[in-house]
């Protein structure tokens, strides 16, 4: 008997979505290479993502590194983006954010800095010089 014979669910290789669902609590360090969604409870650092969206239940603990940083819910850390920061009303922040763009809506909740630099200029500042005598 097929009991998944007749189903429609299909597997796409290419999605790189990772989704942490209400339910669900991750604890350590997450790398994400594609794009992140989270909906439930992180208490750990997130790396390496693309896009990294905290809906509004979802609650981080954590430091976030990511290229574009999308909030509707709780982040307990710092933020590092590549591109921009979007901070949408309702979220709170406790922590620092550093990006080259910050967008606060209002209604936000930030208690921190802000630290807004060229990603061009941070590389070049974080390269080592080079001493021509």
């Amino acid at each position: 008997m097929g009991l998944f014979k007749h189903t429609n669910i299909s597997f796409d290789a290419k999605n790189s979505d990772t989704v942490i669902g209400v339910e669900a609590y991750f604890q350590g360090t997450l790398t994400a290479k594609g794009s992140l969604r989270i909906d439930g409870r992180i208490d750990g650092s997130i790396v390496d993502a693309k896009l990294v969206t905290v809906g509004k239940t979802g609650k981080i603990k954590g430091d976030v590194s990511c290229e574009i940083c999308t909030l509707s819910g709780e982040v307990k850390g710092n933020i590092s983006a590549l591109d921009h920061i979007e901070v949408l009303g309702g979220s709170k922040i406790d922590g620092d954010m550093r990006a080259p763009r910050i967008i606060i809506e209002e209604g936000a909740v930030f208690n921190g800095s802000c630290s807004m630099t060229d990603a061009k200029n941070a590389k070049a500042e974080n390269s080592p010089k080079v001493n021509n005598k």
